[in-house]
């Protein structure tokens, strides 16, 4: 294959804007951004170039290499994500559906979850993570690294996936269960 057929990725080429009150830095390899609700930090291959200047951060290949453009959109998303989460957050709600299924706070980083088995769950939330469970069984989690909240909140709803006949279970707030039709008694 032609290396000119190989284009940058377009996501990789769009520049982050830095938002106020987030400092971002870049040093061997390693990009650190700090903002109002915390700090992330991630490391990246030699493959590209991360430039900060007059209030944006924008990623460069460092050579013509195919294999090297693939990353340029990966990292741009990366940085994004970071600046995002530092300066607005991220937020991931859940709820419970269900006839006694309930969760409940233990301390500030353990979740007793009720959902039916014989025992309860409890689960030990990252460092990085807060939650807040309401009345009416819906789960809000808020973290500053968008990979840690979705990795919490796809295993909370693993405990107890959402079933297609009634819908009980653990699911996302946004997600539509599709509905099965149960069997029906011959007359």
């Amino acid at each position: 294959m032609n290396v000119d057929t190989f284009k940058q990725s377009r996501i990789g080429k769009a520049p982050v804007t830095i938002p106020k009150g987030v400092e971002v830095k870049v040093a061997n390899n390693k990009i650190s951004v700090k903002g109002p609700k915390g700090s992330l930090e991630q490391e990246f291959k030699d493959n590209v170039k991360v430039l900060v200047q007059d209030g944006e951060v924008r990623v460069e290949l460092s050579d013509n290499n195919p294999e090297n453009r693939m990353f340029s959109g990966l990292v741009r998303s990366l940085i994004n994500n970071m600046v995002i989460g530092v300066s607005e957050g991220f937020e991931r709600k859940l709820e419970i559906i269900g006839v006694g299924y309930r969760a409940d706070m233990r301390g500030s980083n353990e979740i007793i979850f009720n959902l039916g088995y014989s025992h309860p769950i409890v689960y030990e939330l990252p460092a990085s993570v807060t939650s807040e469970i309401s009345k009416d069984n819906k789960i809000t989690l808020r973290s500053v690294d968008k990979e840690v909240i979705g990795r919490v909140a796809a295993k909370i709803r693993s405990f107890r996936p959402p079933e297609p006949y009634k819908g009980k279970g653990i699911k996302y707030a946004e997600e539509v269960i599709v509905r099965k039709a149960g069997k029906t008694a011959a007359k």
